[in-house]
């Protein structure tokens, strides 16, 4: 696959400027519209079939050669967060407070510089849908697509995404089988009692020190209620009660953030959260309200698919590059819902390790996105499609 390489890595300066660009003028969820226009016009301009507002903010440019029947998805995520960025790159964001802190702009530059390719180069029969989604961080992008008719309008056989992963040598490209990514919940505790003189404790009932307890017996749901061997994960990232040493407040509340790489583990949990809370509260004379928020379901990959995508990592980059079956990670992705109704797999493309800038974690203000996994990038998305949509794939 040298020749891919060597063809994509000669056109990576227009990718990296469009990267940069991308990157210098980030919009958050449901609002990327200069992000979405730039995707459309550079589609349309490369002949795509394309369609804009799918979701909102959502893109899908379609590609079909010859009479194959199979139909393929490649999806790219296109917004940013809510972070100062703090790099100091000539490229960094014009918009104080948002910046591309999870790579995005590079998912989106990967996927515009194999759809250039395929279209003036690509070999393949069949049915091409470039997913452009918005809203990836927490806006539910992807189901807002779905909602709209996506996969009605562009069926796929199966659906592939890839995320650059901070921490992994620059380029590897590391692909698992089965649950892959965490499951994401979220929930408001509202504890509301008697205030009270912090010097007559009797005549009030605490919920500070319903809340603390409550917050310690969260821990025991882990360790005595999921299966060890089994993965899970709650937060509780904020506790808000009172304002003065003095005064017993009337109402305390908490944030909580759930996690878990199994379906029924992610019931457990809820269950036994909402059970706990409200026996701890009763315990302490408090009342608890509890607003559950469910998030991102458990991505799960599905094995023939992924056993597909690793075929096409070990021959595009060699099988010491390639992890086959990488660890779960306990982060959260919306993919997740798009793999719930299309079989396909999600990978990862190491970012940088040790001391290189490519190791600054995703969601930190030092974070950017590596230039050099654009031509890698591009050349698995090529790689991949002309791979599942030849005619020797029909009976894959």
């Amino acid at each position: 696959m040298t020749y891919l390489l060597n063809a994509l890595s000669a056109r990576a300066g227009e990718f990296i400027a469009l990267r940069r660009d991308i990157h210098q003028h980030p919009e958050l969820a449901f609002a990327e519209h200069r992000t979405a226009g730039l995707v459309a016009r550079k589609l349309e301009g490369w002949g795509y079939a394309v369609e804009r507002g799918i979701g909102g903010t959502g893109v899908v440019g379609r590609l079909v050669r010859g009479n194959g029947a199979r139909r393929l998805g490649l999806r790219a995520d296109m917004d940013a967060l809510p972070v100062q960025e703090a790099t100091g790159a000539a490229w960094s964001s014009a918009h104080p407070g948002v910046m591309h802190a999870c790579g995005h702009d590079g998912h989106t530059a990967m996927l515009l510089g194999a759809a250039r390719h395929l279209a003036e180069d690509g070999h393949f029969d069949g049915t091409l849908n470039l997913i452009f989604q918005p809203a990836e961080e927490g806006g539910g992008g992807a189901l807002r697509m779905m909602d709209d008719g996506l996969f009605e309008r562009y069926p796929c056989d199966a659906v592939f995404a890839m995320h650059n992963m901070p921490g992994i040598p620059q380029g590897r490209l590391v692909l698992r089988e089965g649950a892959a990514m965490a499951s994401s919940d979220y929930a408001t505790i509202t504890l509301s009692g008697i205030g009270g003189h912090g010097a007559m404790p009797h005549r009030a009932t605490d919920t500070v020190v319903a809340a603390a307890s409550i917050v310690m017996a969260l821990q025991t749901v882990v360790s005595r209620n999921i299966d060890p061997l089994h993965m899970a994960v709650i937060t509780v990232g904020a506790l808000h009660a009172g304002q003065a040493n003095n005064v017993i407040p009337a109402q305390a509340t908490l944030e909580l953030s759930v996690r878990s790489l199994d379906r029924e583990v992610r019931q457990t949990l809820e269950r036994r959260i909402k059970a706990l809370v409200a026996l701890q509260a009763e315990s302490y004379g408090v009342v608890a309200r509890i607003d559950w928020r469910p998030g991102y379901a458990v991505l799960v990959n599905t094995p023939a698919e992924t056993a597909f995508a690793r075929e096409v990592a070990v021959s595009l980059v060699g099988a010491e590059q390639v992890t086959l079956q990488g660890p779960a990670v306990s982060g959260s992705e919306d993919f997740a819902f798009m793999l719930e109704r299309v079989p396909g797999s999600y990978l990862f493309i190491g970012n940088g390790d040790g001391d290189s800038p490519g190791a600054c974690m995703v969601h930190n203000p030092g974070y950017d996105f590596n230039d050099d996994n654009l031509a890698l990038g591009s050349a698995y998305w090529v790689s991949l499609a002309e791979k599942f949509l030849s005619p020797e794939a029909t009976g894959r």
